[in-house]
């Protein structure tokens, strides 16, 4: 059953990872180009915001932070989060609890597949030290981890899940938005790509 998190899509190629922010221009933009500038196909990465206005650019200075962590900011431009891009998704990221569950009312058949990005980083570190992620294929790979994050959910302490939203803030606020989020993915990320 394809979309519904129970089984493995096998009606396409690809896995597809969707991160949702707020007004999808601050960090789910910057989320979405780290995770690019690290993974090629298969997989495919977006991102959108449960309150974005369509077609508007990428904060400036999350352009200029995400430039300097190496990602690449040009031909973003937002779109607002909606249920197909919900059911569509292989793994949904959410900037804050409040987003999955915003994002999962859109979508309730995601909910096995919808993490805030803190705490799909927090599971995956901890399969990372257990070495539990096995399949050679990296699309087996991805929906394994999804599989096995879920099942460490509840078990595996995630002190803060919450990424704050620095749009307005100091240079720092930004800085500490954009590490966290880094931070976060470097383990999927890993596990994705090894």
């Amino acid at each position: 059953m394809e979309g519904t998190g129970d089984a493995l899509p096998s009606s396409r190629a690809g896995f597809r990872i969707l991160f949702v922010c707020t007004a999808n221009i601050c960090r789910s933009p910057l989320a979405e180009r780290l995770a690019r500038s690290v993974l090629g196909p298969p997989f495919l990465v977006s991102s959108a915001g449960v309150r974005a206005e369509p077609g508007r650019p990428m904060a400036e200075p999350v352009r200029r932070l995400l430039l300097r962590m190496g990602g690449e900011p040009g031909g973003f431009v937002s779109r607002p989060l909606t249920p197909a891009l919900m059911a569509d998704a292989d793994l949904v990221l959410t900037a804050t609890t409040a987003h999955r569950a915003e994002s999962v009312g859109m979508c309730p058949a995601a909910a096995a597949r919808t993490f805030t990005i803190a705490e799909f980083g927090t599971l995956s570190q901890a399969l990372t030290d257990a070495a539990v992620i096995r399949p050679r294929d990296p699309v087996r790979r991805a929906h394994t981890l999804v599989e096995e994050a879920r099942a460490l959910r509840g078990l595996v302490r995630v002190d803060q899940p919450d990424i704050a939203d620095p749009f307005g803030g100091s240079r720092w606020a930004y800085r500490k938005a954009g590490r966290r989020i880094a931070q976060a993915i470097e383990a999927p990320l890993h596990l994705f790509t090894r």
